[in-house]
């Protein structure tokens, strides 16, 4: 059986040969690649690369869209012996600088001018670097630096230098090891710098066959790559289980064009994280209160239908002939278009991970039929360990550990597991890898338990998890995902544990309720001005209240406010997978924290803005501070 990922690409292209391996849709047409191309262009690329300089060992910087290239490259440098690295797209010009010089990477494929220009800006603090391979041509005509490459001028380098090197391809291929280092991945980087954790292809080949085991998948299924292909959960489902099972892999057009792509291509699995599943719901839930009456009452029907049914199958109950009857009429009305619409019908199971995703959702998307699974894992352990069986889905629980996987806990609650892909530690980083991998088991931060047939509950991070005055303990993330429930809130931080009561900060869907207020001919000019309208702190107070009363009565909400601007990945006040740094955030508004627990009804912030012309101006805002 093969050992490596480029290994399985060969045995792959052999077998499928013409059936289609990549799809992306460009300028309104998908374009196909077939295995046998899909090969080619690896190898081409692969040896390109080998012209140009990249030793076994090396290591490659990806950052861009998800493209066919990026998957290319990624294979092609693992074909080669070396190493990729993926960056994400929206990253910033210094945290590009940041990760390529710390991976000392000798290659940096860039997708497109964007990209490129956020290297330029740092190329004086890259010596390391020697080329950048550039696959969108747009914008770059004039670009005349000399370490810039055109992809596709690689590929033709790649296939001159075949010519004299014939079967060098494969014998690097032959080569491979599974103990090879495949990936440096990125770490979410909620407490500090993103680390990179090494990952084998034994590691990432381990996981998707265990996956596959427990949800089998066949190579005429389609998938839609559209999440961040640095994230470890995207290389989980595109490359591990993509190569493995030999489905057809689909690149949106771009990302503003993924819900229209995705209801065109009708995948029968998809991953994403808890932000995804929560913008569907938004999206239903504005939706719905903009309709008419008459189909805002056939919504309530259907999904309370749906709801019993979800219920029913949660607690592995039969339901009645009326319930299966109800909910065939309901479906046939109003379920099923509402996943024909967001492009879930033909889903055999997707998937949820990254994060805690609140019960509400995960309720929600039962009750429209779609057969959503907590997946639980880390970085470190190639992106999962714990999974959800079908027909034994419990939304408060990660399910039960994959074929091969131990799970056991310590002393302290926290969570440790032992696999075959477990990553083997940190680049350049041997303090914290002693401090993760002990005696073969890893430590994952979190905290959790196991309920009475043995699936895992995952409570917190560890460090997260606090102890309210009276001794209480509570998850921030838990009351945090029952607030974005509601289509109005976007963005969650609550603070309790040194504190006397529970308080949060809030950021407002700025789309959703910017519809509402206009519905309702509420005037604003900015985010900032919106979210201190009267009228929208008392519908997020409506919500804040419905929250508490899920709540026990010490862990409840007692004083919010809505922060004058959305939180940001660039401000380092959210990793990029959008998680929460909270120890940043109360740092960074300490202020706002104080006053949140001062008893003030209100505090002051300055915020500036720039002009198109250069010019600035600073803004001075009353912050409102609601109690319950």
């Amino acid at each position: 059986m093969e050992d490596t990922l480029p290994k399985i690409l060969l045995a792959s292209a052999r077998k499928f040969g013409s059936k289609v391996a990549l799809r992306e849709k460009e300028f309104g047409i998908w374009r196909t690649t077939t295995w046998e191309e899909f090969l080619h262009r690896v190898r081409s690329f692969s040896l390109g690369l080998i012209s140009l300089g990249l030793q076994p060992g090396d290591k490659i910087a990806i950052i861009g869209d998800n493209r066919p290239e990026w998957v290319i490259a990624e294979l092609a440098a693992q074909a080669a012996g070396a190493v990729s690295m993926g960056i994400y797209q929206d990253s910033i010009a210094h945290e590009v600088q940041y990760l390529a010089d710390f991976c000392d990477a000798k290659f940096i494929v860039a997708e497109d001018q964007e990209q490129v220009d956020k290297v330029l800006e740092v190329w004086d603090r890259l010596p390391k670097v020697s080329r950048v391979i550039y696959f969108d041509p747009r914008g770059m005509r004039h670009y005349r630096e000399p370490f810039l490459c055109y992809f596709p001028e690689v590929e033709a380098m790649g296939q001159d230098y075949g010519r004299s090197h014939p079967d060098l391809f494969e014998r690097n291929v032959e080569r491979t090891q599974p103990g090879d280092v495949a990936i440096l991945s990125t770490t979410s980087g909620t407490t500090g710098k993103p680390k990179l954790a090494m990952l084998t292809h034994h590691n990432l080949i381990s996981m998707g066959r265990a996956m596959m085991q427990v949800d089998p998948m066949t190579p005429d299924d389609e998938y839609l790559s559209f999440l961040p292909l640095a994230w470890i959960g995207e290389q989980m489902m595109a490359i591990s289980c993509g190569l493995t099972v030999g489905f057809t892999l689909n690149f949106p057009e771009e990302p503003e064009t993924v819900k229209e792509n995705l209801r065109e291509i009708g995948p029968q699995v998809m991953f994403s994280p808890p932000r995804i599943w929560e913008n569907m719901v938004s999206e239903v839930q504005v939706k719905i209160e903009d309709s008419t009456r008459l189909k805002r009452a056939m919504y309530d029907w259907a999904m309370r239908v749906g709801y019993a049914m979800a219920d029913a199958r949660f607690a592995k109950q039969t339901p009645s002939a009326a319930l299966r009857w109800q909910y065939r009429l309901a479906d046939w009305a109003v379920l099923s278009p509402i996943k024909d619409k967001l492009g879930l019908r033909r889903l055999k199971r997707c998937y949820t991970g990254g994060a805690a995703l609140g019960p509400d959702v995960f309720r929600f998307f039962h009750a429209l039929g779609v057969n959503l699974k907590q997946i639980y894992g880390q970085t470190e352990i190639s992106g999962i360990s714990v999974l959800h069986r079908d027909g034994d889905v419990k939304f408060q629980t990660v399910g039960l550990p994959l074929p091969g996987t131990e799970i056991r806990l310590a002393d302290n609650g926290e969570i440790l597991a032992r696999s075959p892909s477990v990553f083997v530690g940190y680049y350049n980083n041997p303090e914290a890898t002693a401090e993760t991998l002990r005696d073969g088991w890893l430590h994952s931060g979190d905290a959790g338990y196991f309920d009475e047939s043995g699936h895992l509950i995952v409570i917190d991070r560890a460090k997260d998890v606090m102890t309210l005055s009276d001794g209480t303990r509570f998850s921030p993330q838990f009351i945090e995902n029952k607030l974005k429930f509601s289509p109005y809130i976007k963005e969650a931080v609550v603070f309790g544990g040194d504190y006397p009561f529970v308080g949060a900060f809030i950021n407002i869907d700025y789309a959703n309720v910017g519809k509402w207020a206009e519905k309702r001919q509420i005037a604003y000019t900015t985010y900032t001005d919106l979210a201190q309208k009267p009228q929208v702190y008392s519908v997020v107070r409506e919500h804040v209240a419905r929250t508490n009363q899920d709540l026990p009565p010490a862990a409840r909400i007692r004083r919010f406010l809505l922060l004058h601007k959305e939180l940001d990945a660039d401000d380092a006040e959210l990793t990029r997978t959008r998680k929460v740094r909270r120890a940043a955030i109360a740092e960074r508004y300490r202020e706002l924290v104080a006053a949140l627990y001062s008893g003030q009804d209100s505090v002051n912030v300055e915020s500036t803005i720039t002009y198109q012309d250069g010019r600035t101006a600073t803004i001075r805002t009353a912050l409102r501070i609601e109690s319950l």
